[in-house]
């Protein structure tokens, strides 16, 4: 699985549902346009490049939920979080409508374009807003079937769209439910988007060592399913979140507010830190320089692991 194959599962996604569904609009921000070429062609009308204009796509979209339709907005992501908050807050959420912000470039993604192309906060910039979904698909199934699961829901939702794989295969996905990726009993492990990979690696590296690791998977961000990290933690009274995201409204936010100290634990996070990453590189030269690496997830299983016994 490579990310042309997650490049190519959005435009799927919104021909296989806007295909038959002629209430499904698509407005991008002058992005996408070879990819959504097929649906352009083939319902036209139902595709708009607004150009370099975020906050009027925001806008339009709304425009076009209160009157029936369900809107699909495409552009990177710092610039629907950033640049049209407002809109999404007061045309979207103060109303009351419904639809869908589908954002390529999520946290740095777009690696050699530096902080401006880059997204860490987005997660709780738009998840404080009342009304409003977070999902994190990092699988071509999983970007298809929860935006099939949610594209008409009635909230605003926000797909995180992640450009790197996880590369693990799912029978079924459902918008909402995390998955037990790998049951365990010393620790428990928990990822959203590509990391997942990361910790799948280190999970096997840790079982070499005698290190029996629970991993927990999350696609879906807000609602978060908190009753699955309840049962893992309450078991293995441990637990590590890798995210690339920052630890404020992200994933590490919902587990805490999921556990709420009802029961003694542990509970760790690997995380983008709360600063602009002023270098530039490749994706994994990214990863590196942050830790989202299989020894650091290792490394930072072990010393909880001892943090545990004290």
């Amino acid at each position: 699985m490579t990310p042309e194959d997650m490049k190519q599962a959005f435009p799927n996604a919104i021909m296989n549902v806007g295909d038959n569904d002629e209430r499904v609009v698509v407005l991008v921000g002058d992005i996408g346009h070879f990819a959504l070429k097929p649906f352009a062609e083939k319902c036209p009308g139902r595709y708009y490049n607004i150009g370099i204009l975020e906050p009027t796509i925001v806008s339009m979209a709304a425009g076009l939920s209160a009157k029936g339709f369900y809107p699909v907005v495409h552009t990177i992501t710092p610039f629907i979080t950033e640049r049209s908050l407002e809109q999404v807050k007061l045309d979207f959420c103060y109303q009351g409508l419904g639809g869908n912000l589908i954002c390529v470039g999520s946290a740095f993604d777009y690696s050699t374009l530096g902080s401006t192309h880059h997204a860490y906060n987005d997660m709780a910039t738009i998840g404080s807003i009342p009304g409003t979904e977070i999902i994190y698909p990092a699988s071509p199934f999983e970007l298809e079937e929860l935006f099939k699961q949610t594209y008409n829901n009635g909230n605003l939702t926000y797909m995180r769209m992640a450009r790197h794989p996880h590369g693990v295969e799912f029978d079924k996905i459902e918008f909402g439910k995390g998955i037990m990726v790998r049951k365990g009993s010393d620790i428990t492990l928990i990822a959203t988007g590509p990391q997942l990979k990361t910790v799948l690696d280190a999970a096997e590296q840790l079982d070499k060592n005698g290190v029996n690791s629970e991993v927990l998977y999350f696609h879906t961000v807000k609602p978060f399913d908190s009753d699955l990290v309840v049962e893992s933690v309450s078991k293995t009274k441990a637990a590590l979140v890798v995210e690339e995201h920052i630890s404020i409204g992200g994933l590490e936010h919902y587990v805490r507010m999921s556990l709420n100290n009802r029961f003694k634990y542990i509970l760790k996070s690997l995380c983008i830190p709360q600063e602009f990453l002023r270098h530039y590189g490749t994706y994994d030269e990214h990863c590196e320089a942050m830790g989202f690496t299989v020894e650091n997830v290792c490394s930072l299983s072990n010393k909880i692991l001892v943090e545990k016994l004290l």
